[in-house]
This record gives structure tokens, C-alpha cells and sequence, in this order.
């Protein structure tokens, strides 16, 4: 018998809760980001807005407006923390 003989069809189950939590919480960001952009076009406030993306240990920093630098800045401070526990916990193991 081959390995693709030996496969069998597995099913992937997700619980209901789990998918009800995924669900809201993709709601909730478009439902900020729907926020924030009418927020700035009637009340023509300026708007600073920063993104960090993680893809792997890899950062990706993202961010516009004039205060932009500082929530750059600190998104930057809380991931070097982030992965510096991490690496902590690491060693512990």
C-alpha cells in the first residue's frame, strides 16, 4: 500500500462558539474601520492610524496621518516586548 491509499478523509470540525467569536470579531474591525472613516469626513478631524503585521517573527509597520511616527513608535516598543517574552518563555521550556 501506497501513502495515498492510507489517506482517509478527514473532516475538520470548528465548534460553533469558535466560529461565532471568528465571525464577531471580523465584524467588529470593518465595523471600526467604517467608523473611523466616517468620523474623519464629517467631522474633518485628522485622523493618525498605524498598522503592524506580523508574518513570522517579521514586522510590518504601516501607519499615516501627523501622528503617525508615534503610534509607529510605540506599536514597534509593545512588539519588541511581545517577542522578547516570547523568546523568554522559549528558554524556560
Amino acid at each position: 500500500m501506497t501513502n495515498s491509499d492510507e489517506k482517509e478523509d478527514e473532516d475538520i470540525t470548528v465548534s460553533s462558539e469558535f466560529f461565532r467569536l471568528l465571525i464577531l470579531g471580523v465584524t467588529l474591525i470593518f465595523v471600526g474601520i467604517i467608523v473611523l472613516a466616517v468620523a474623519s469626513f464629517v467631522f474633518g478631524g485628522q485622523i493618525s492610524s498605524s498598522v503592524v503585521i506580523f508574518i513570522g517573527p517579521f514586522p510590518i509597520v504601516f501607519g499615516s496621518g501627523p501622528g503617525a511616527i508615534w503610534l509607529i513608535l510605540i506599536a514597534l516598543i509593545i512588539a519588541a516586548y511581545m517577542m522578547k517574552n516570547h523568546r523568554m518563555e522559549k528558554l524556560e521550556l
